[in-house]
């Protein structure tokens, strides 16, 4: 019956702890982004340079690789 004792106090400090860090780290702002990290799986890093310092050139590649497919397909 001691063990169940220690075991519940153990529970339940390990709790606390728990809270306390999630609290912590509540008010640093650690939860206020949950939009972002599941977009940002979408796209690939490379893609996102290109598109940031280029405009909108893959657009243009992109429609340039279909009219050379186009063309060979005839």
């Amino acid at each position: 019956m001691d063990i169940l004792y220690l075991m519940i106090l153990c529970s339940v400090s390990l709790a606390a702890i728990f809270l306390v860090v999630f609290i912590v780290n509540a008010k640093k702002g650690q939860f206020e982004d949950d939009e972002s990290p599941a977009v940002r799986i979408l796209f690939d890093s490379d893609e996102v340079k290109e598109d940031e310092s280029n405009g909108n050139k893959t657009d243009e590649k992109e429609n340039g690789d279909n009219k050379k497919f186009e063309e060979k397909s005839e």
